[in-house]
């Protein structure tokens, strides 16, 4: 669940000067090492003796694994791209609410659509922000990624310095799923950040939140569509989906000001008051409670920029990425797979 659009189009991503210093200096420190395999590595050696003292894993395990494990530049270099070459809301949003994921989601819909269905019931999430979720991570299981998921997270997390503790912990939370769940750690495959399955969750995004959605005894993301389902929804269930159908509303500003432009797109999480953004100048509908609380979003399109306001389950939406592009993208998605499948029936 991270890094979605990267994932899909990092090859029309551009290099700034700057990024590409970045990644040299990363690669060019690291260079000596780059042959070396990582068990022989002294802070690969401190890792394990860590893990045997913490997790209490065999050793020998440990260092077959890290034998084996190879570190990746392409990794390296994914990663790096600059932050600051930003998509807009209209580029973003062409490349992930396309006719594809639109009619593949009303066929991925019809076809789950009994799981679906009681993952609303047990949850409370709806079936088409379950299905837009999946369609923007992985095409509905067409694109779930193909980096060795120990190869990816070694390589952030020994040759990445800038989220290095980061992906050292998703190591580790990789290990103990692979130990709670009898897998061979060097057997799976995800994306270049080491997300996995239908809905690329990160280990401890599975160890938190996949479920047994079939009741068959194992929580399979990667090849069991139920499985998936119920752990997207449960995902959002346990990161403050509220349920309400409003997760965002198209509005108007009074006046485009200074202060209106520096307040919008500001925090993720809903802050100020619908009361508070009238106040303003923003032009809220009257259905909308003055307690209620939301987020401003200005939203560029070619010519122009709308403003929307995002409530309480936009913003859950964003726990799953935490972009407001993406978590748009999920929702219009969902919104034109709900279109189609209405017309469609």
């Amino acid at each position: 669940m991270l890094h979605t659009v990267e994932r899909e189009h990092a090859a029309s991503w551009r290099f700034t000067i700057t990024s590409l210093l970045c990644v040299f200096s990363v690669l060019c420190a690291s260079g000596s090492l780059a042959n070396q395999p990582y068990v022989q590595r002294p802070e690969v050696q401190a890792y394990i003796d860590e893990l045997v003292q913490t997790h209490q894993f065999s050793r020998k395990a440990l260092e077959g694994v890290f034998s084996r494990a190879k570190r990746q530049d392409r990794i390296i270099e994914l990663m790096s791209r600059p932050a600051e070459r930003r998509l807009v809301w209209h580029e973003y949003r062409k490349i992930l609410v396309d006719e594809p994921r639109i009619s593949q989601g009303v066929t991925f819909w019809r076809e789950n659509r009994a799981a679906l269905e009681r993952a609303e019931t047990t949850y409370g999430v709806p079936p088409e922000i379950i299905v837009a979720i999946i369609g923007v991570e992985t095409r509905y299981g067409r694109v779930t990624g193909n980096f060795g998921v120990v190869d990816a997270l070694s390589t952030l997390a020994f040759d990445y310095p800038p989220r290095a503790k980061f992906f050292r912990g998703q190591l580790t939370q990789h290990f103990l799923l692979s130990r709670e769940e009898g897998k061979d750690p060097l057997s799976m495959k995800g994306s270049y950040a080491g997300a996995m399955g239908y809905g690329q969750f990160i280990p401890s995004s599975y160890r938190s939140y996949a479920v047994d959605f079939d009741g068959d005894g194992v929580r399979d993301i990667w090849s069991n569509k139920i499985d998936a389902i119920g752990s997207v929804a449960n995902y959002f269930a346990q990161n403050g989906w509220s349920g309400r159908r409003d997760v965002v509303e198209r509005v108007s500003v009074a006046a485009e000001t200074e202060e209106l432009k520096s307040l919008a797109n500001g925090a993720l999480k809903p802050t100020r008051t619908v009361g508070e953004w009238r106040d303003l100048g923003v032009l809220v509908s009257a259905e909308q409670p003055a307690s209620r609380v939301a987020t401003l979003m200005r939203m560029q399109q070619p010519l122009s920029a709308e403003y929307w306001l995002g409530f309480e389950d936009f913003y859950a939406i964003t726990r799953y990425n935490h972009s407001r592009l993406y978590a748009m993208a999920v929702y219009q998605l969902s919104q034109a797979i709900v279109e189609r499948r209405e017309n469609s029936s």
